[in-house]
């Protein structure tokens, strides 16, 4: 299966209008009614994906001014197609001058035998406002998890802010202490352009700085509840 889907923010009248809103299976966005000056969409999975094989791209684009606010509504299962093969997912990101996005997706499980390559792709303007969330779960309960790898690419005015590559899924590197320390779940969180948190770090958390204005969180837990409580 290949799918794209699309939605475009513009600022316009003292609020941020849905110029585009384009959905295909299994990318659903789903617009919720508000009174504010931000947009608010919810990304719903309307039928069993990624399977092994399948292409999805989801391209997020939000003009000068305008905020918009972009989750999803239930975790996202990675699973093995029925005639194997990899799948690959693409979130590609604009957001202009003076906008804003949240982009919050629900974690991903990686599934047995699952082959799974998620990228994010970001390029922001110089006086804009990012924040995302990934949360990725080696596995359902008492199941050995299958491969994922995630690449983060984040661009400000040009300039890089994060170039991220990880794979789990691999017994030998998930168990040791460079990597995933045996723990099951893997949260990251990372802002761009809001205001500075203080490096810190505590049992299997870490907040850093890699750049001005930018925040990058990272937690090590056995469960996802555990893991998004060490975020901000």
């Amino acid at each position: 299966m290949k799918a794209h889907a699309r939605v475009v923010a513009c600022f316009e009248d003292g609020r941020t209008v849905l110029r585009e809103l384009r959905s295909m299976a299994p990318l659903t966005l789903f617009p919720r009614r508000r009174t504010g000056r931000d947009a608010v969409v919810h990304l719903v999975s309307s039928a069993t994906a990624p399977l092994g094989g399948d292409e999805l791209l989801l391209d997020i684009r939000v003009g000068p001014g305008a905020v918009l606010r972009l989750s999803g509504v239930a975790a996202t299962l990675a699973l093995p197609g029925p005639a194997g093969g990899g799948s690959s997912s693409t979130v590609d990101i604009e957001v202009a001058d003076g906008a804003e996005l949240g982009y919050l997706p629900e974690p991903t499980v990686v599934t047995g035998r699952a082959d799974h390559t998620a990228v994010l792709r970001a390029t922001l303007g110089e006086n804009s406002r990012f924040h995302t969330r990934e949360v990725l779960v080696l596995g359902r309960a008492g199941e050995r998890p299958g491969r994922l790898t995630t690449t983060t690419h984040v661009v400000r005015g040009g300039i890089p802010l994060l170039r991220q590559t990880q794979t789990i899924g691999e017994p030998a590197l998930d168990a040791g202490l460079a990597a995933l320390a045996g723990k099951r779940v893997l949260a990251t969180d990372f802002e761009v352009g809001f205001p500075a948190r203080p490096t810190a770090s505590g049992d299997w958390w870490s907040r850093t700085a890699p750049a001005t204005g930018v925040t990058l969180t990272t937690a090590l837990a056995d469960d996802a509840v555990t893991a998004l409580r060490m975020l901000p």
